[in-house]
């Protein structure tokens, strides 16, 4: 066992994260992000480290002792479409692309509680760290599953985290049993017939059409569903094939709606469709409803929750951990795995940054030692080392 000295790491860690900043990479597209990870794992000397796991996904591989018993680590990798409006000096050189999700922090402390463990083990059984692609898209869990990750690579839990703007450096929250929601997507195209816009009883134009429907989905929560029932239903984008003075044959309206349980989410798809098909009879328009469901409820296993508080209380201090007390609106594709094994999500402080999602969006480097101490402080409570 090699003694790694603290300040070293720290700085290392951040060098990498900054790097990974400097060089986003969408979903499934994450070449460059895996051949740095595998090196690294590599360089570390672990076990076994398989790349293409799920298209870019890498799975390293760290054994200590004689224990029959395997965990999972787990962070993301992928980027987002968005230009970066930062001015950091590691700001990004891929135009259009940025890591505005924190994506490259999750990945470079889990690199270094890969690099700890591997030097300081202090545990006894099998540690998989597993870096995944695309969960941006809601696809890179489902496969590297669908790749045989469970089989290939067994492990009996799994835990994870991601940054929270806001919430403050070095805290950390995550609740038992449901902590985000499931996001399904709708896209519902209304089509008439266009025409001049001084003439519009010669046509069937789609817009007013359109902007009766978008209003009356928000009857959908506020009146169909139980108030005791968490959902959004949010319309994010109204694109027409009208002009500035032609009406609009066909109005298309997609957006994407949120809830913690299969029965909240049949009962805003049914609505959904039976809202669209009384406003397309009562404007004589054509409609059709497509609707899919992305991301399944994230729900944290009980036991396994304590079990991470216990050990994020250890590592930030009593004052610095909480449970909250009411689940996310938010979205992870981290729900999949917890599909096939148990374990918990959590949430860790990004201070007082600008948003996930948004252009100026930056990871901050000083909750980078309090994400390794956690996944290192997981590795060595659930597998105790003799």
């Amino acid at each position: 066992m090699t003694m790694l000295d603290p300040d070293a790491l720290v700085a290392e860690i951040t060098a990498w994260r900054r790097d990974l900043h400097a060089h986003p990479e969408f979903g499934f597209e994450e070449t460059r992000t895996s051949a740095f990870v595998a090196a690294k794992l590599r360089e570390f000397g672990l076990d076994e480290v398989v790349e293409g796991v799920g298209g870019t996904g890498i799975v390293g591989t760290l054994k200590r002792g004689n224990g029959n018993r395997a965990i999972a680590l787990r962070a993301d990798m992928d980027a987002l479409r968005i230009p970066e409006q930062g001015e950091a000096s590691y700001r990004s050189r891929n135009p259009g692309v940025m890591h505005a999700c924190g994506h490259d922090g999750h990945t470079a402390m889990l690199l270094g509680a890969a690099k700890l463990l591997a030097a300081d083990a202090g545990f006894d059984g099998t540690v998989r760290f597993i870096f995944q692609p695309a969960e941006e898209w809601g696809r890179g869990a489902l496969a590297m599953l669908d790749d045989g990750l469970m089989e290939r690579f067994p492990f009996e839990e799994i835990y994870g985290l991601h940054n929270a703007p806001g919430l403050a450096i070095g805290r950390f929250q995550t609740r038992p049993g449901a902590i985000m929601s499931a996001e399904d997507n709708f896209e519902i195209v209304l089509t008439g017939i266009g025409g001049h816009a001084a003439r519009p009883h010669w046509g069937k134009e789609a817009l007013v059409a359109a902007c009766a429907l978008v209003t009356s989905l928000q009857t959908i929560v506020a009146r169909r569903l139980s108030p005791s029932d968490i959902a959004v239903v949010s319309v994010t984008e109204l694109i027409t094939d009208g002009t500035r003075n032609a009406l609009p044959g066909q109005a298309r309206i997609l957006g994407d709606a949120r809830s913690f349980t299969p029965e909240v989410s049949a009962e805003i798809e049914q609505q959904m469709r039976i809202i669209t098909e009384g406003i397309a009879r009562a404007y004589n328009l054509q409609h059709a409803v497509t609707y899919t469901r992305e991301f399944v409820p994230l729900v944290n296993d009980a036991a396994l929750t304590d079990e991470a508080l216990a050990v994020a209380r250890e590592a930030l201090g009593l004052d610095n951990v909480s449970i909250v007390s009411a689940p996310f609106t938010g979205s992870e594709d981290f729900a999949r795995f917890l599909d096939h094994v148990p374990g918990c999500f959590a949430f860790l402080g990004n201070g007082d940054s600008a948003p996930l999602h948004n252009p100026r969006y930056d990871f901050d480097d000083a909750g980078l030692i309090h994400g390794m101490r956690f996944h290192a402080g997981i590795a060595r409570r659930r597998l105790p080392a003799a």
